[in-house]
């Protein structure tokens, strides 16, 4: 399927426009859809639905992949990044029809005149090339999960074999299956999705978290955050869940191992760069890296408040010790007074170039992969970019569907669903 070149032009010309009411348009979208769709409810994120952080996180994709509907090349780490999210999360073919419809509808109400006969009918015609190139890509990632050794479609019981607290708002989870069979390999780097049905809340929820712990071992290995909320913003419904009522025991169901923030490069020095409970799939990188390339130079950096905030802190240091080849450096905003007198951290404030340019033996050349809060992120990408680290050799993961990064310069500003 291809768009005729008057449709493809007023695509392009248009995308701005939804960009400029991206808010509004995502906004007015999720109010229809689930009134006229009310089971795609368990689908989506309800409480960044209720913080406001998936509405424009939508329509901004649309409007990327709508300016870039003539070369899609150009935006493929957005495209991977939202198959991956959609193949966790179990969405069929036979949703996209409806949810076309729903974004269409929404665009006209918002647009107003400005959406035209000539507009709507263009915009449906990229919607449905934009739907049948994530389904085909969609079905062999599906396929491809089921037919791997250990591998599933769809959601497996697992069972929490082992609930360890690792700070007083991070929580890690070991999770078995409950079938006793093999379990799929993964990537370091990549995620699960969890489906939960807690008591009190109508609708099912499903969130990724980020595998903290090496593939091949017979469990899976998760670290949570509890998210609390502030002002208008709610608590993390299933971050809660996890926290105060899962217990040792209990069953959970779990999506396969997905995401496309994986280490690419093959060799080379690498810098691992996280703020906060970002470390969670870095952490499953310098274990991995430890593991399997004890040879490969690795720098480990983490940057958060203080000890008391610092998780899995042990853990590094010891992979530090055990292996000359992994070099590992902390950074607290506001550490403590026993911080400061024990002075268990290399820089206090905030990760920044000129610290980064003291500390890398290896300077510019390697691999970066960083992965923290938005405000994190963008400070770490604008200070590698001014030192010259090309696009190839920045890699991130962003927990926050609305953060938006300039991770190539010819993708524009990526939003992640």
């Amino acid at each position: 399927m291809s768009l005729d070149k008057e449709k493809l032009e007023i695509v392009k010309a248009t995308a701005p426009v939804l960009k400029k009411n991206s808010i509004e348009i995502g906004k007015h979208f999720y109010e229809l859809l689930f009134t006229k769709v009310p089971e795609l409810r368990n689908i989506f994120n309800q409480t960044n639905q209720k913080r406001g952080l998936q509405q424009e996180a939508l329509v901004y994709s649309v409007y990327a992949a709508g300016e870039n509907i003539d070369s899609m090349e150009n935006i493929n780490q957005l495209v991977e990044r939202i198959a991956e999210k959609h193949v966790s999360l179990g969405v069929k073919p036979e949703q996209y029809p409806i949810v076309g419809e729903v974004l269409i509808e929404a665009v006209q109400d918002v647009l107003g005149d400005a959406a035209t006969d000539d507009v709507i009918e263009a915009w449906r015609a990229a919607y449905d090339y934009i739907a049948n190139l994530f389904i085909e890509i969609e079905k062999k990632k599906f396929d491809k999960t089921e037919q791997q050794e250990g591998g599933w479609t769809g959601f497996r019981e697992f069972v929490v074999d082992e609930k360890i607290q690792e700070t007083s708002d991070v929580v890690s989870l070991c999770l078995k299956p409950k079938d006793g069979q093999p379990i799929a390999a993964y990537k370091a780097g990549q995620y699960l999705t969890i489906k939960a049905d807690i008591d009190g809340e109508p609708h099912t929820h499903m969130r990724q978290y980020s595998l903290s712990g090496p593939s091949g071992k017979d469990y899976y290995k998760i670290s949570v955050k509890r998210e609390k909320g502030h002002g208008d913003w709610p608590d993390g419904v299933v971050s809660g869940y996890l926290h105060d009522q899962a217990r040792e025991g209990d069953t959970l169901e779990l999506s396969a191992p997905a995401g496309d923030f994986t280490i690419t490069s093959e060799k080379g020095p690498i810098v691992l760069l996280s703020g906060g409970i970002g470390l969670t799939p870095v952490v499953g990188m310098l274990d991995t890296i430890a593991e399997k390339d004890p040879n490969r130079p690795v720098t480990f950096i983490h940057a958060t408040q203080n000890s008391s905030a610092h998780a899995m802190k042990a853990h590094i240091e010891q992979i530090a010790a055990d292996h000359a080849n992994v070099s590992s450096f902390v950074c607290y905003d506001s550490p403590s007074d026993a911080d400061r007198t024990s002075r268990n951290y290399d820089k206090e404030g905030f990760v920044d170039l000129p610290w980064l340019q003291s500390i890398l033996s290896c300077g510019n050349k390697a691999d970066f992969y960083c992965c923290g809060p938005a405000p994190f992120m963008k400070a770490v990408d604008q200070g590698l970019k001014e030192w010259g680290v090309s696009s190839e050799k920045r890699h991130y993961e962003l927990f926050n569907p609305v953060s938006m990064l300039n991770e190539r310069s010819e993708e524009k500003e990526a939003a992640i669903l």
